[in-house]
């Protein structure tokens, strides 16, 4: 069950707010032992001592012995990503992939990481570029063996910063954080969760920094796990859609409510398709 309410989705892109640290450390030691007995090359990539990290993770016996033959690594956050600046989203991700091809090449399936991420978000300039990031790796997992645990401290960032990045994450354990925003494939885009009153400042950051662009005309939102929209959200979504010269699609929503609202007040820019 992911922190929405919405069920559990079939990612391993999973947003963590880490401010329990017992039940973090015991969700990052699941995490990256599920890599192991997959035979992925797993990372724990953090600004903290490494000596340090290595410490608790090697208090269960499988990540012991990972981190002496090699198989899971404690990382420098410096090593992996820009530290104490603005993200490249682009440049991240080909970094992640060409890291996830170095793993197959040494005969792993894949590649895991546990990041703990909040030394790259702390300004606001730093979170529109990182949130973007989040999007398109994303993207990059639902066709390759790259799965990560992006792990965010509201107690440095705020409840609505930690908000901006949950939301674009398929999964988490973030409570208040109503809906999701994620990458379904193929140029499309997933949305979970209940679009209520209130998440509509929040969707229009989201639509803003994922920026899905259309396909033949149309901005496809996988909308299967939909399971609330309010008017508001459902125009902002036909918004979007306009100002790039396409129309909305709202594909597989359950049940009739949504689809009502939409042919009842003849939201313009949005339409409402059965699931192919």
């Amino acid at each position: 069950m992911s922190g929405d309410g919405c069920p559990a989705l079939p990612t391993d892109h999973v947003c963590w707010r880490h401010d329990d640290p017992a039940a973090f450390e015991a969700a990052a030691r699941a995490f990256l032992a599920a890599g192991l007995s997959a035979d992925e090359q797993v990372w724990y990539v953090t600004e903290r001592d490494p000596a340090e990290v290595r410490a608790w993770l090697a208090a269960g016996p499988v990540l012991a012995d990972a981190l002496r033959d090699g198989a899971a690594r404690v990382v420098p956050l410096g090593d992996t990503y820009v530290d104490d600046r603005v993200a490249d989203p682009a440049a991240q991700v080909r970094a992640y992939a060409e890291a996830t091809e170095a793993a197959l090449a040494a005969g792993r399936t894949g590649l895991r990481v546990v990041a703990e991420a909040t030394g790259l978000v702390r300004t606001p300039r730093q979170r529109a570029a990182f949130t973007r990031y989040e999007h398109l790796i994303d993207g990059y997992m639902r066709a390759h063996p790259f799965s990560a645990m992006c792990v965010y401290d509201p107690r440095e960032l705020g409840a609505a910063a930690v908000a901006e990045l949950a939301c674009l994450h398929p999964a988490g354990n973030t409570d208040d954080v109503l809906f999701r925003l994620y990458a379904a494939g193929r140029g499309r885009a997933g949305l979970a969760g209940e679009l209520d009153r209130s998440a509509r400042d929040l969707l229009a950051t989201a639509l803003e920094r994922a920026a899905p662009r259309p396909v033949d005309g149309r901005v496809v939102f996988e909308a299967g796990r939909l399971r609330f929209a309010d008017h508001r959200c459902l125009l902002l979504l036909g918004e979007y859609a306009r100002g790039l010269g396409a129309v909305a699609v709202l594909r597989g929503l359950p049940g009739v409510g949504v689809a009502h609202i939409v042919d009842l007040l003849g939201l313009p820019g949005l339409r409402v398709e059965a699931a192919r």
